[in-house]
């Protein structure tokens, strides 16, 4: 394509894959099978992909009303967290007439099985979170109208993203710990690849470098409250300056960080100050109660839902990040003077 040239074409398509716009036609709407060849069909969807061509779905009368059906591509249910998203989607759909299908991606991340005979055929669209986005390739997802959640802007495979504001939580948490004193940073990442976290680690890192006298230290950990017991208690270990103040990159990461705490002999806030992210309902049920980010789960399904609801219709949908707040309770204190 030309330099400065609108969005690829079926016609571009049909070009790069040596094919007729016909075919590129019924590959891209799933009706191939007996007229086009596997390996042509295999071919247009490659050249389609690495055009970025994405069908005019609204202009082909394809989607809207036709099931009435969304398909919510989330990681595996984990934790309540992707239950209130599921909760908030599926309330704005039932105002609209409107059914939501709720599908964890398997192992939390990396491909899923097509969970209809064609997902094309069954669905008007998908709303899936950047966690799980390895899902939608096998579930042909991202040849629906897509909303992505929790997804670099720059970078997304969907019509609109929804994001919460979570370099702001991240700047609220910083903002609280310094304010407080401490100065040697643990930063326990989740180790995920995904926009998400990414976020955590960049804006921390930022914020930090602009207080003097600062230091962080990463260590990574999978979501789970056993690894990052292991994670924190390896890098509390060590022999040098103990870290005052543990950021961890949600709820359940800091519960594990608690455990790893209390088997040192360390008092969480009086030797060392916790904080997570999510505000999920372990985070008063740990004691002391967890310093974390409320993120509204419900709200972030909602805006996704009303979001695929306006890429549907062919309208602008609403813009701006969804703000967060930061919960300060017991975990969090000045640090100690050694």
């Amino acid at each position: 394509m030309a330099q400065g040239s609108t969005r690829p074409t079926s016609r571009d398509v049909a070009q790069a894959a040596g094919v007729s716009q016909a075919a590129v036609s019924l590959v891209l709407g799933d009706k191939w099978r007996g007229r086009v060849s596997e390996p042509t069909a295999q071919r247009v969807r490659e050249a389609a992909r690495d055009l970025g061509y994405r069908p005019n779905l609204a202009a082909r009368n394809l989607r809207l009303g036709r099931t009435r059906t969304v398909l919510l591509v989330v990681p595996a249910l984990t934790t309540e967290f992707f239950a209130g998203v599921y909760t908030g989607a599926a309330r704005v759909a039932a105002e609209h007439g409107f059914g939501v299908v709720l599908y964890p991606s398997p192992e939390g991340v990396g491909p899923a099985r097509d969970p209809f005979a064609s997902a094309q055929a069954a669905l008007d669209g998908v709303i899936a979170s950047s966690m799980a986005a390895d899902a939608l390739t096998a579930i042909r997802g991202d040849q629906l109208p897509l909303v992505m959640l929790d997804s670099d802007p720059a970078g997304s495979l969907g019509a609109a993203t929804v994001n919460l504001d979570i370099a702001d939580g991240i700047r609220q948490v910083t903002e609280h710990l310094l304010s407080l004193g401490h100065r040697s940073f643990l930063h326990l990442a989740a180790d995920v690849p995904s926009w998400t976290f990414e976020v955590r680690a960049r804006e921390l890192a930022a914020r930090l470098a602009g207080a003097p006298g600062t230091s962080v230290r990463t260590v990574r950990a999978p979501i789970s409250i056993e690894g990052a017991l292991a994670a924190t208690e390896t890098a509390l270990s060590e022999t040098g300056p103990r870290p005052t103040a543990l950021v961890c990159d949600d709820d359940k990461l800091a519960a594990g960080a608690y455990k790893a705490a209390r088997r040192l002999g360390l008092r969480i806030p009086d030797d060392l100050s916790v904080t997570g992210l999510d505000d999920l309902a372990l985070a008063t049920a740990i004691d002391p109660e967890l310093t974390t980010v409320r993120l509204d789960a419900e709200l972030f399904g909602e805006r996704g839902m009303r979001a695929l609801l306006a890429v549907l219709e062919g309208r602008e949908p609403e813009g701006g990040d969804i703000p967060v707040q930061l919960a300060v309770r017991g975990s969090t204190a000045p640090p100690t003077q050694s």
